[in-house]
């Protein structure tokens, strides 16, 4: 029997009418650490979120580089240093945000850490071990600051049966719901993954899941196209200067996890450096050029086939709110517009919330919500069998 979820919000003597809070967070394209600082008003379901502060703190080359190989070959030893390292970095851009910003207060952060691994179907002497890491120690976070930090957010939900992914419906259907129309909330992360809102829903309704690839497998031909000089695709323009090779985007949208019905969750153990070098074995002699301009539709399709299998027969959706650094690709939009003609595209900045940090004003909201002792994934978001708090608390 599951014991009732405590509201924290007394306990740590935060107001429960206004609360300032820090979101960091760091995906899966691997650029950086992202920080926002939001005042939230209100308790439950009608919270009110402001966003008072963003700043972003790119991974330096090294950095980057050190935990793709930790990804790739690390050690033991290697994630327990590069897990206390990232509680250090994390704490210092909230540090630098802080310095900027210059809020009266600061009452708790919520901190997504870096994922480095994440794998929901797992199976260990044939038993099912889903799992998911992400490091970046709060309990560091929490000494460097001295305020709370609640972190680790998946793995409650993979106990009770969810694939701790993805996060952030709940924060879409608090700040992007409509009462009168269907809406789809778009985020064009590391993966992509969407998030339907339908007409005056609960959260129980809502349904989300990732679809695929966003920038992880083109950020990392970016870098092959460049030398090591372009991280990302910026604006779209290699993919600009690319043909799509059709067989290959056929063999693409083949990929065994496109077929999987939803709730499901991915990331770069799928469609990462492994399936790139497939490609690159599949197809020597394609240029980088071809290959960014195919995975790029294969971003683009994959996202329409999603919404073509699950969403769009039941719900007449005419809207879809992106965010992301996807946002900024010109040529991804423009191809996925193709794809879906009869549905508009926008920023989420056309509703009050920055597509750039979404995320991490997310995780400032997450954080709040565990404090109040509220579920943030259920049943059609995640798979959890039922509504479950996501966090763990770390005092300084």
């Amino acid at each position: 029997m599951r014991m009732h979820s405590p509201n924290l919000l007394a306990t740590l003597q935060l107001n429960p009418e206004v609360r300032h809070a820090i979101g960091l967070m760091a995906g899966t394209s691997m650029d950086g650490v992202d920080a926002a600082l939001v005042r939230i008003t209100g308790v439950g379901d009608t919270i009110q979120v402001e966003t008072l502060a963003t700043h972003h703190s790119p991974y330096t080359p090294q950095e980057r580089a050190g935990l793709m190989r930790l990804i790739r070959e690390g050690t033991v030893a290697d994630l327990c240093a590069w897990d206390a390292y990232l509680g250090e970095r994390f704490a210092q851009t909230a540090q630098e945000l802080l310095h900027h910003a210059r809020p009266p207060r600061v009452d708790f952060v919520g901190s997504h850490g870096q994922t480095v691994w994440h794998a929901p179907h797992t199976r260990v002497l044939d038993t099912p071990v889903a799992n998911t890491l992400q490091i970046g120690q709060p309990d560091i976070i929490a000494a460097r600051l001295g305020i709370p930090v609640v972190a680790d957010f998946r793995t409650r939900d993979m106990a009770h049966g969810g694939q701790g992914a993805p996060l952030v419906p709940i924060v879409d259907w608090l700040l992007l719901r409509s009462d009168t129309e269907h809406r789809v909330a778009l985020n064009l992360g590391g993966m992509a993954n969407l998030t339907l809102l339908p007409a005056a829903s609960t959260p129980y309704q809502i349904l989300a899941f990732d679809t695929g690839p966003a920038n992880a497998l083109i950020d990392l031909a970016a870098f092959h196209a460049t030398q090591g000089g372009q991280t990302y695709d910026r604006d779209g323009a290699l993919a600009e200067r690319g043909q799509v090779h059709t067989e290959l985007l056929e063999w693409l949208m083949r990929h065994p996890y496109l077929q999987l019905p939803p709730p499901k969750s991915t990331g770069r153990e799928v469609f990462g450096e492994p399936l790139l070098e497939e490609i690159r074995a599949r197809e020597p002699k394609l240029s980088w050029l071809d290959i960014i301009a195919t995975l790029t539709e294969f971003t683009a399709a994959s996202i329409a086939d999603a919404l073509q299998r699950w969403i769009l027969p039941q719900y007449p959706v005419t809207r879809l709110i992106i965010s992301g650094g996807g946002v900024h690709n010109l040529s991804l939009l423009r191809r996925l517009q193709q794809r879906l003609p009869t549905i508009a595209l926008h920023s989420c900045a056309e509703f009050g919330v920055d597509p750039d940090f979404k995320e991490a004003i997310a995780f400032a909201v997450l954080a709040d919500r565990f404090l109040q002792g509220l579920p943030a994934t259920y049943p059609n978001t995640t798979g959890t069998r039922t509504p479950t708090l996501a966090g763990k608390l770390a005092l300084p």
